[in-house]
């Protein structure tokens, strides 16, 4: 079999798989210093866009198309290429459509498909300018609420959650605390997102679907939420989610009826905070690319999300097949700058029993570490980071 991956990134996660199923792998890459380029069996620097990779993938003759492409931007691009693949070459093209694109890219639309689909999410307002007609209430001595009256009458309290339709990891996105801020912050993008603020957990869960069929994995705890929006990479992080009065399986079912009525394909990726006062789950973003939480959700199930992208091309994926494969494992994910242990060789990316993966660029890498047990998780922890240990406050995990 003979495979076409779009983009090289995140190839070396898939290494270890397509060697145990004597895959063929085609790399079409923009960036000639992209990593993981000899990893593959044979690869072609393509101009951007997906017009080469679809020229390749008929003249190379492949049996599938993988989209390994974790940025936002694209998407459209390949969702497009996916038609014309399956439409046209009759080649199978895993990735997600231009309907769930179209809304997964769009917080605005995100936010309005929550609503219609009776997902609880935070509340919301949209502005698009400062302007004399904005409606400033005054609480106490201080301008502390606002009133956004664009597509549905809010009154909101600082802090505000602002935010972009469009960017991903944190870009463009504050916690405005007072009127300066949000007045400054609107001045600078104009039209804004305005989400209330939820003091809570943050948690992510992976979904895999394919052909109207969807699984949802382990929820990923991700840290709590702060009024600095410290970056889930930049926190300890840990799968399955342990938090009280949380019930994992609301959230896997939240996430199954997201997925399905997105009718995305592929990895599904989806964000929820738990919030401390009402003990509610609010659904914030859907990512339909490859997630950043991959390697927990692998540490914690023994299910590596990418390789099931190929298991959909080659016809072997079988979600009651996964069910059964599930592990109930513990991980940890500990971002530690550098890693100064020893590392397996690479490219290996393949959790075993009571192991780890180093992965991330220098100087921002992380340690994603699994075990049979939470004790044994935190003993292995202790074991490769030494006194970084008592810095993250392992103990209180």
């Amino acid at each position: 079999m003979k495979i076409l991956f779009i983009g090289s990134r995140l190839f070396d996660d898939l290494g270890f798989y397509l060697e145990e199923e004597s895959i063929e792998s085609i790399l079409t890459e923009s960036n000639p210093d992209a990593l993981n380029l000899d990893l593959s069996d044979k690869y072609f620097i393509v101009p951007r866009g997906m017009d080469e990779p679809l020229k390749i993938a008929k003249s190379e003759k492949v049996d599938g198309i993988i989209s390994l492409i974790g940025l936002d931007d694209p998407l459209m691009d390949v969702a497009i290429a996916k038609e014309k693949a399956e439409s046209e070459l009759k080649i199978p093209f895993i990735a997600s459509n231009t309907y769930s694109i179209g809304i997964s890219s769009d917080k605005i639309k995100t936010k309005e498909f929550f609503v219609e689909n009776e997902i609880t999410t935070p509340k919301y307002g949209i502005i698009d300018s400062v302007s004399p007609s904005l409606s400033i209430a005054s609480n106490s001595s201080s301008d502390s609420i606002v009133d956004v009256s664009s597509l549905n009458p809010i009154s909101f309290e600082f802090p505000l959650v602002l935010k972009q339709r469009s960017g991903q990891g944190g870009r463009d996105i504050i916690v405005a605390t007072n009127i300066d801020e949000f007045r400054n912050y609107i001045y600078e993008f104009g039209e804004t997102l305005c989400e209330e603020f939820i003091e809570g957990s943050e948690l992510s869960i992976e979904v895999l679907g394919f052909n109207d069929e969807y699984l949802p994995l382990v929820p990923v705890y991700k840290g709590e939420t702060t009024i600095e929006g410290i970056h889930p990479l930049n926190k300890v992080k840990s799968a399955p989610a342990e938090i009280d009065g949380l019930d994992n399986n609301e959230l896997r079912n939240i996430a199954y009826k997201i997925a399905k009525s997105l009718k995305a394909e592929g990895i599904i990726d989806i964000d929820f905070i738990f919030s401390k006062v009402d003990k509610q789950l609010y659904a914030l973003e859907i990512n339909t690319r490859p997630s950043g939480t991959r390697y927990l959700t692998a540490a914690s199930s023994n299910i590596h999300p990418l390789t099931k992208l190929i298991d959909m091309v080659s016809g072997k994926f079988d979600i009651n097949t996964i069910e059964k494969e599930v592990k109930d494992y513990f991980a940890l994910e500990i971002p530690i700058g550098n890693f100064r242990g020893f590392k397996k060789d690479e490219p290996l990316k393949k959790f075993t029993k009571n192991s780890w993966v180093v992965h991330g660029p220098p100087d921002y890498e992380r340690i994603t570490i699994s075990g049979e047990s939470k004790n044994k998780t935190k003993k292995l922890a202790k074991k490769l980071i030494g006194d970084k240990y008592e810095y993250f406050n392992l103990n209180k995990i």
